[in-house]
């Protein structure tokens, strides 16, 4: 198998404008991410998809390979079909996150493990909840899982329900899963979803994904070790800082 792993980038951040290019440690937060994805065994190439100058200009500072989209891209799976229409020869694209800039690249070599089985359409990572907090986090998407490992539904509420226990005692009953939101697409699919409208369970969780399980996808999942350090915000920024180097 051929992998890309692609990095969508957008300037325009509705909480946190310029987040890209948001300094981390003395480089971009765009920067650590890519580097972070170089490391990644699986992937045969890395590419920064952004609609922005400044965070296509940053990247070529840094000799790497970035490529400029459309600017009409309601998501990152979109930007990343662009890209992959442009490209031949790549059999899975890996859709990396651009706001963290500490993932482990292991992350990324376990997913795509997921399409060592050949009837693997879509994959992602979960991580198992640990605390109540995190159950009950809407921020923190929840996801099911069937026995074989595929996600039957995505909520920002805690999923399944269950009936006659105490939601304090809910992980004490079954195993909970966080989503980690990094995808693998076939390519073939990616350029498929890509031409999805938008579902209704899609715009009422505002969650991509399940517009891809309304209309039949299978999405395998794996479970992750390790869960990331997102920034959505200045003040996450400021968190990520303070945790890695002035600890």
């Amino acid at each position: 198998m051929k992998i890309i792993g692609i990095i969508p980038a957008r300037y325009d951040s509705s909480r946190f404008p310029g987040k890209p290019l948001a300094d981390v440690g003395g480089i971009s937060m765009i920067q650590r991410v890519y580097n972070q994805a170089k490391h990644a065994s699986v992937l045969s190439e890395v590419i920064v998809a952004t609609d922005d100058q400044r965070i296509y200009d940053d990247i070529k500072s840094a000799a790497g390979n970035v490529v400029m989209t459309r600017k009409d891209h309601q998501s990152g799976t979109d930007r990343c079909a662009e890209v992959i229409t442009s490209l031949q020869g790549f059999d899975i694209a890996i859709n990396i996150q651009g706001d963290e800039p500490f993932i482990d690249p292991q992350q990324i070599n376990l997913l795509a493990s997921c399409f060592e089985n050949p009837t693997t359409q879509i994959a992602t990572l979960v991580h198992k909840v640990s605390s109540n907090e995190e159950l009950l986090n809407e921020n923190k998407p929840k996801v099911v899982l069937n026995k074989n490992g595929e996600a039957i539904y995505f909520s920002r509420q805690a999923i399944p329900f269950l009936r006659g226990t105490k939601i304090e005692d809910w992980l004490t009953k079954r195993p909970f899963y966080n989503h980690i939101g990094i995808y693998g697409y076939r390519t073939e699919v990616l350029k498929e979803i890509s031409a999805l409208p938008i579902s209704d369970l899609e715009q009422m969780e505002a969650l991509e994904q399940l517009r891809w399980l309304d209309n039949g996808y299978k999405i395998q999942t794996a479970v992750s070790a390790h869960t990331n350090d997102a920034i959505d915000t200045p003040e996450d920024l400021k968190y990520i800082v303070d945790k890695y180097f002035n600890s």
